[in-house]
């Protein structure tokens, strides 16, 4: 009786890897345009006034920051108070109805949140206020932490 001998071949059966560039390249683009990285540098102290009943944004994108609090400086000391949008300090109250317009025109669906120090001056509070209803901003709400 004859024995038959299974010919084997010299190469070895692997994963062909020759689209891995590609769909890796892939993942990196979709990563990139759906993450949206929104960091801003603190410039002012901002200690939350506490309250009781509060509601929670759920469109993050439609939100808008003004930080109002005392500015800090080097060596833990703060200063004036001062209003803070987006990175940069504003010293001109004027100029917050131009950038508060112009924010409105990008997303007419605009929600300005003030972060308020709460022992920040009334008078700069009310000078916001007054610019953001000339910028027609009407949509405000004051961020605030939980009382427990």
């Amino acid at each position: 009786m004859a024995h038959f001998k299974k010919k084997q071949s010299g190469t070895s059966q692997g994963v062909p890897t020759a689209a891995m560039p590609d769909v890796v390249f892939m993942l990196l683009i979709f990563f990139m345009v759906t993450t949206v990285l929104r960091e801003v540098e603190l410039q002012v102290q901002v200690n939350y006034a506490g309250a009781e009943n509060i509601e929670k944004i759920e469109q993050k994108r439609l939100v808008s920051y003004i930080y109002i609090g005392p500015e800090r400086l080097s060596g833990n000391r703060v200063g004036e108070t001062k209003v803070q949008i987006d990175d940069a300090l504003v010293d001109d109250m004027g100029s917050i109805r131009n950038i508060m317009y112009d924010k409105l025109m990008e997303e007419p669906r605009l929600i300005v949140s003030l972060r308020v120090d709460e022992d920040s001056e009334f008078g700069i509070i009310t000078d916001v206020q007054q610019e953001l209803r000339h910028a027609g901003t009407l949509r405000i709400n004051y961020s605030t932490r939980r009382e427990i």
